[in-house]
């Protein structure tokens, strides 16, 4: 059993441990975070949790019963009730539904956590599987994305409207 968990100072070693070990199937599909983001990592972490402190952003792992990190989960830009969303899953894990049931998750945490009413989301038009999480979940393409945000790739937006949807009433 894995759980989403808020970001902590903790995870920090099992967090840099997911990210070198899937680096490689990552670069696979979205661009390589760089040397510089490794040998920083500490500095870039400790100004994450700072970020989640000020509620600029709020960031979640997805935690194996065991330990180890299995996703990570991201929330950013928090602003009049929108944000961004970003997240990567472990190599041996993908394609089980787990990005799937996180986003779904995350979706219910930005609501009630957060009080959220919009997330937006881009890929690139090669990631057919992140594509695939984010319309299974409920987000609709919205137009393009520059790629300068994905790493030079073309992409599209995607948004999802957390509102719950009324029903039509009968007349």
């Amino acid at each position: 059993m894995s759980e989403l968990k808020p970001l902590h100072a903790d995870h920090a070693v099992a967090v840099l441990a997911f990210e070198l070990a899937n680096r490689a199937y990552f670069a696979a599909s979205v661009s390589d975070r760089g040397d510089a983001f490794f040998e920083e990592f500490a500095e870039r972490y400790d100004a994450a949790l700072a970020e989640q402190e000020a509620g600029v952003c709020a960031f979640y792992v997805l935690v194996a019963e065991d330990g180890p990190v299995l996703g990570r989960f991201n929330l950013y830009d928090l602003e009049d009730g929108t944000a961004t969303l970003g997240y990567r899953v472990a190599q041996h894990v993908a394609g089980h539904g787990v990005a799937t049931a996180s986003v779904r998750e995350l979706c219910r945490l930005a609501v009630v956590r957060h009080g959220l009413r919009t997330l937006r989301a881009a890929t690139s038009h090669e990631n057919a599987a992140s594509r695939a999480v984010l319309t299974r979940v409920g987000f609709v393409a919205v137009g393009p994305a520059d790629p300068a945000h994905l790493g030079g790739k073309a992409g599209t937006w995607y948004q999802h409207d957390l509102r719950p949807r009324l029903s039509p009433v009968d007349g």
